[in-house]
């Protein structure tokens, strides 16, 4: 079942985050990960309001963790540290 990594994000930094967004792309891409969305216009409903959101669909949960952990995008990471405050998460999609 494919997953869904949705990203909210308030960038602090924006040359280091700007970094780990050029980095992070392939990364995601490598592992299978395509986005759905990434920044644009948005609506905050509940909860704590973040100016960026990203959601990227990959072929399974384990392929979303996988890249998480994967070296590239560590390296990707290491730009977004202290750079920005996010919530990551990785939820499987519904079945059809």
């Amino acid at each position: 079942m494919t997953a869904l990594w949705i990203a909210h994000v308030s960038v602090t930094d924006a040359e280091a985050y700007g970094r780990y967004a050029t980095l992070a792309g392939p990364a995601i891409a490598a592992h299978g990960g395509v986005f759905l969305a990434r920044g644009g216009r948005y609506v905050q409903l509940e909860g704590t309001d973040r100016a960026r959101n990203v959601v990227a669909r990959f072929p399974s949960l384990e392929a979303a963790v996988a890249c998480y952990n994967s070296a590239e995008y560590q390296a990707a990471l290491s730009h977004a540290k202290g750079a920005a405050v996010r919530d990551l998460v990785v939820v499987e999609e519904a079945a059809p």
